[in-house]
């Protein structure tokens, strides 16, 4: 599509007749253009040929006009070589421009506008607005072009938008309208760039384009609360009233983002001014609630929506139970679903799903199965989907030998395994060392025509990478690529975890080349790797140089991480080594947690300084970080590595109390320090 050419002087004084307030967005479509009569009229107000009003208010047949250009437009196809004068154009185009030299902006307006409905037209509201410009017939082009630009981003022409925007210097109007095309059209990169040139321009941006940012977020699931509250800061900095629409979408936003505590204060804004929230947004709300296991809230927020003359339907009871399944709340799971049939609100085959999927976490197998009959009865017919989350509660329980159970019980429902259902039955054997009954599903899942994807074969090299078996899983990498399915940046962080576990640093070395020279970039999941694998093989200058070039690389290193290399300190008894790595995280605005808490106590009991190992177990307690099992074990192996057997029964005394329930390990620690007391009592 050919561009415009640049608006010529014009030939009045640049004041233009549109309202500041006149907002992109809304443009009420008059009736479409008929191919044989296009009239733009109003009501005739004088009958003399000289009044102005009368010019003004005219009856326009602007059929002849548009069949030109029609024909223009395929005979041309629109280039921009506007340099032809109207002084050498055929007399035809010049009586037609003559004839409707009188009419007023707002009547073009309304014809572009006109144009502009229909894509079968759009071409030829580009060729009326050159037409115009060509012969110079309208002086409001600031609005010609925010029309054009709003039709190209809702019939997703997007760069014709963008070179069309090129032809003038941006404008509030056509900044709105050029926002509001990349919003629509998910380039959100392109949109947040522009609202922020915007404002650098010294133009306020109004709260449609910030609804329409928002809800692009949301729709591509793309929203951040970090990014959500920098918008709200730009909204408050600009004095924008936020309107029922932008809180809407504000509070769906935040609770799509998992940030409930933004969402219940949108919520609570949107109810002081007065304003009703939609269902949507509370069962969005009630949803990000469950999720943080803060059913309660959620539950007083469902009763609010029924207070406030809401019917709740499927989607918001589902909200709620999802949130009560979670927390393992069966009882309430039960009652909700109770509520529903009460309420006259059909289950669907969501609510069937969760239903089952708290009995079977509740180890309840015969609740669930007749829940499964239920799902029949109600003609709801339940999927693939279901029975691997039956499967996956087994496996998570380490209750893996009911597998074959659901799956049995899956083929008599009639249903067929699907490829995520496999994925899980590998999953599930592969994390308890089945490995040949991984393989089995494996060969079964192809023969039945399913083809492996990505999870499946990171599922299969993973578990043999784990039980030790790397040259099988060597050779699933191979047979991964042989059948076209190409390895993931996953893939490539379990085989270098699995070389790295060798000690084979020269094939790190080749796999992380052979990763990037396919376009994958290490993530923070491949630098944790290389830095854990450095830090246990005591190759510390490389598990340095990985944070570095992580950080180089605009990535933020995780406390993960910092783990992986104060623990591999720690194996080696350096403790002074670890304590600087611990420092550096901290420098770095991390947050420490009670997994480097405990690595850092391992490697100050390693180094035989169990004064130091007990200061950090102060420091856990006035930072509000509560010890758990590993802290007192630690600590315990601590003092029986300097020989203080006697204050190790005190360890493990408050370890009982603080609620933290002793494991084999703590109790064998206790049982060797009271065989030493005993045995030095006897001698």
């Amino acid at each position: 599509m050919l561009l415009l050419p640049p608006p010529p002087p014009t030939r009045f004084p640049s004041t233009l007749l549109l309202s500041p307030i006149l907002r992109h967005h809304f443009y009420p479509p008059p009736p479409p253009l008929s191919a044989t009569s296009t009239f733009v009229t109003t009501s005739l107000s004088s009958n003399s040929s000289d009044d102005p009003i009368f010019l003004q208010n005219r009856r326009y047949d602007f059929t002849p006009l548009i069949q030109f250009l029609s024909t223009t437009t395929t005979a041309t196809t629109f280039s921009d070589s506007g340099s032809d004068s109207p002084a050498f154009l055929d007399p035809t185009e010049l009586r037609l421009a003559e004839s409707f030299r009188a009419v007023s902006a707002p009547l073009w307006h309304s014809l572009l506008k006109s144009l502009c409905s229909s894509p079968s037209t759009l071409e030829t509201a580009y060729a009326l607005v050159s037409w115009l410009q060509k012969h110079n017939l309208c002086f409001s082009y600031e609005l010609l072009y925010s029309i054009l630009i709003h039709a190209l981003g809702r019939s997703d022409k997007l760069y014709e938008a963008f070179l069309l925007s090129q032809r003038q210097s941006l404008t509030p109007l056509t900044y709105n309208a050029l926002i509001g095309a990349c919003a629509r059209n998910d380039d959100l990169e392109k949109a947040l760039h522009l609202l922020s040139r915007m404002r650098r321009d010294g133009y306020q941006s109004d709260f449609v384009n910030y609804s329409l940012i928002i809800q692009s977020l949301t729709r591509t699931n793309k929203v951040d609360s970090s990014v959500l509250q920098k918008l709200y800061r730009e909204m408050e900095s600009d004095n924008i009233e936020l309107d029922g629409q932008l809180l809407n979408d504000l509070i769906v936003a935040f609770a799509k983002a998992g940030d409930p505590n933004q969402a219940m204060f949108f919520l609570a804004m949107i109810q002081g001014q007065g304003l009703s929230p939609k269902t949507a947004t509370l069962v969005a709300v009630i949803s990000a609630l469950g999720n943080w296991g803060r059913t309660v809230e959620a539950e007083a927020v469902f009763e609010e929506m029924k207070e406030g003359g809401l019917k709740p339907r499927t989607r918001a009871f589902n909200a709620l139970l999802k949130g009560y399944v979670k927390m393992g709340s069966l009882r309430d799971a039960e009652s909700i679903v109770s509520e529903m049939e009460r309420s006259g609100v059909a289950p669907d085959e969501q609510t069937y799903s969760l239903l089952i999927d708290a009995y079977a976490n509740a180890g309840r197998w015969e609740s669930a199965r007749i829940v499964l009959k239920e799902m029949e009865a109600s003609n709801v017919h339940p999927n693939s989907y279901v029975f691997s989350r039956i499967l996956a509660s087994y496996r998570d329980r380490g209750d893996w030998q009911k597998s074959f159970s659901v799956l049995k019980e899956m083929r008599n429902s009639g249903v067929r395994p699907d490829r995520h259902f496999y994925n899980v039955m590998i999953d599930t054997f592969g994390k308890y060392n089945c490995l040949e009954h991984a393989m089995t599903t494996f060969e079964r899942m192809k023969s039945e025509g399913i083809h492996p994807d990505t999870v499946t074969w990171n599922t299969l090299i993973d578990c043999h990478c784990k039980s030790g078996h790397y040259d099988k899983a060597k050779e699933l990498f191979e047979a991964m690529q042989e059948n076209g399915c190409v390895p993931c940046t996953t893939t490539y962080n379990i085989m270098i975890n699995s070389l790295g576990a060798q000690d084979k640093w020269e094939e790190v070395k080749s796999l992380l080349g052979k990763m990037q020279s396919q376009g994958l970039l290490p993530n923070v999941v491949t630098y944790t790797t290389l830095v854990d694998i450095y830090g246990q093989s005591g190759r510390f200058e490389d598990a340095i140089e990985c944070l570095e070039v992580m950080k180089s690389a605009g990535l933020k290193p995780s406390s993960t991480m910092y783990n992986a290399l104060v623990n591999a300190y720690a194996q080696r008894g350096l403790s002074e080594q670890a304590v600087n790595a611990f420092r550096v995280m901290r420098a770095d605005g991390l947050k420490p947690s009670v997994l480097v808490l405990n690595s850092l106590i391992n490697a100050f009991g390693e180094d035989r300084r169990d004064v130091e190992a007990f200061s950090v177990l102060q420091f856990m307690k006035e930072n509000g970080l509560k010890p758990d099992v590993v802290t007192y074990t630690t600590l315990m192996k601590a003092l029986i590595r300097v020989e203080k057997f006697e204050k190790v029964p005190a360890v493990y005394e408050e370890m009982i109390l603080s609620g933290c329930t002793p494991d084999r390990k703590a109790r064998a620690m206790l049982r060797s320090a009271l065989r030493y007391m005993k045995q030095t009592l006897k001698s």
